[in-house]
Formats: structure tokens, C-alpha cells, sequence
């Protein structure tokens, strides 16, 4: 167990001091003027001394991205559901879904604002725009790509649709699903951030990082990204770690703690699935 949290947690906490370690060799080895990027510990500085400030900011980028990241999961995973299972309307829609993807996300920005005017739903509308995409794609594949063999036998032991669905798409569709959800995460804040330059009337996370260039403030800005940066993660873990609780089956040590479990959602289950589902069992 410490072994595996010490893989889990330390790890990654070391590569992050590697590479602030590596930030703060490359500023002193070079001699890099302090307006042009700060040693690491200025940038925190700027951020811890000024966390009265940029909290409110902060959370208001949080507000924005978790808007549009639940609006555009919602959307993806229903528009998904609905293409895999009336192909042609997925033959049709596709190609539309991968025109409005090349549709550079700035220049949306703009247009949007006129639409819907300085206020928060331009970049509700931005992030989801960039979350719905991956999260659509990833359901489509998942759901074309279950196993036809368990979809003829629950017809063969009479199961309904909609309890074939529930109990052998749906899982089956999980591991596209987050890898979807764990992209739209990674991009989420980059739409809030977009969106908080092209339509902010009043002060943003964005906009403060802006007003610190524009003074040749170098920590504030450097400070400003680590922030956006760190929201970006910790939105990214946070959907990791609801993967982890919704899929237990895919971890071996559940399986064995749990035998019940192991044959619900393997294979060779199948048939006392099926059959638990014809007879209307959960």
C-alpha cells in the first residue's frame, strides 16, 4: 500500500521539483533578466502575497470551467449515445462535428460575444465547445466497438433494450468515455481563458495576467500561469478520480476482494448477466 502511494504521489511530486529545479537552473545558467522570466520562488511569491487578489479571480475561472465542462460532457455523451445507435444520422453529423472542431477556437470568441454579450456565457459556451467534441467521439467509438457476441446473447435470454443498454454498453463504454472527459479536462481551462480575454467587461484570472505583462511584471505573470495551470490539474485528477470510483472493475484487487463483481463485469459472467437482466434484476 506505501509502495503504491509513494508511486502514485511521489512520483509525480518529484517530477514537478525536477522540473521547477530545472526552470531555476536554466534562469541562473543563462543569466535570464528577471523581466524576461523570474526564478521560480518569485513567481510563487507573487501569487502567495497577492492571494487576496487573485483567489476571486481564480474562482471565477473555476465557476467557467466547471460550467462548460459539465454542459459539454452532457452534451457529448448524449449526442454520442444518439449517433452510435441511428447511423445515419451519425454519417451525417459527423462531418459537421469535425468542421466546427476546425474552426479556430479565438475566432469563435469574438463572434460569440456579440451574441451573447459580456457576461459569463461566452465562455460557458467556449469550454464546452472544446469538452463536447473528444467526450462525443470517444462514446461513438466505445459504443461501436462492444461486444456483439454479449448484445446477442442478452436478445437470445429476452433482455430489454434498455437494461442492455444500462448494464452492457454503458460499462462497456467507460474507458473511452473518461479518456474523452480527461482531455475535454485537460483543454477545459484553456477555453475559460480564451473566453476571459475576448469577453470580460471586469477583472479575470486572464485579464489580471495581462494587465501584469503589459507592466513587465515577469513573476506575476509566470505566477498567473502556474495558477491556471494548477486549476487545469487538479480539474484533470478530479476526473481521474471519479473514473477510479465509477469503474471499480478494472482494477484487479477489487475483482479479488469481490467475486461477485469479477463475474458481473467479465466476460466469462456474460450469460448470469444476461440472464440476471431478462429476469428484471439489478
Amino acid at each position: 500500500m506505501t509502495r503504491k502511494l509513494l508511486r502514485n504521489i511521489g512520483v509525480p511530486v518529484l517530477s514537478l521539483l525536477l522540473l521547477l529545479a530545472l526552470w531555476q537552473a536554466i534562469v541562473v545558467g543563462f543569466n535570464v533578466a528577471p523581466y524576461v522570466a523570474p526564478r521560480p520562488w518569485q513567481a510563487i511569491l507573487s501569487v502567495t502575497q497577492n492571494w487576496s487578489t487573485i483567489w476571486p479571480l481564480a474562482l471565477g475561472t473555476i465557476r467557467e470551467t466547471v460550467y462548460g465542462f459539465l454542459i459539454g460532457a452532457f452534451l457529448g455523451v448524449f449526442l454520442g449515445v444518439v449517433m452510435a445507435k441511428i447511423p445515419v444520422l451519425q454519417r451525417s453529423v459527423y462531418p459537421v462535428l469535425v468542421l466546427s472542431q476546425a474552426v479556430p477556437i479565438i475566432a469563435l470568441a469574438s463572434p460569440l460575444v456579440l451574441i451573447l454579450g459580456f457576461s459569463i456565457m461566452p465562455k460557458i459556451v467556449i469550454v464546452a465547445w472544446i469538452v463536447f467534441f473528444p467526450v462525443t467521439v470517444n462514446v461513438v467509438d466505445g459504443l461501436s466497438h462492444v461486444d456483439p457476441d454479449l448484445i446477442n446473447l442478452a436478445r437470445v435470454y429476452g433482455a430489454p433494450r434498455w437494461r442492455t443498454f444500462v448494464h452492457i454498453e454503458m460499462p462497456a463504454t467507460t474507458t473511452p468515455l473518461f479518456s474523452g472527459l480527461k482531455i475535454g479536462a485537460t483543454y477545459a481551462v484553456t477555453g475559460a481563458v480564451i473566453g476571459e480575454l475576448a469577453a470580460s467587461e471586469g477583472s479575470s484570472l486572464a485579464l489580471y495576467q495581462e494587465h501584469a505583462n503589459s507592466n513587465l511584471n515577469a513573476a506575476a505573470v509566470y505566477g498567473t500561469t502556474m495558477v491556471m495551470t494548477a486549476i487545469g490539474i487538479s480539474w484533470f485528477l478530479l476526473v481521474v478520480a471519479t473514473e477510479v470510483a465509477a469503474t471499480p472493475w478494472q482494477r484487479r484487487s477489487v475483482a479479488r476482494r469481490y467475486p461477485w463483481r469479477r463475474a458481473r463485469f467479465e466476460t466469462d459472467g456474460a450469460a448470469s448477466i444476461v440472464s440476471s437482466l431478462s429476469k428484471g434484476e439489478s
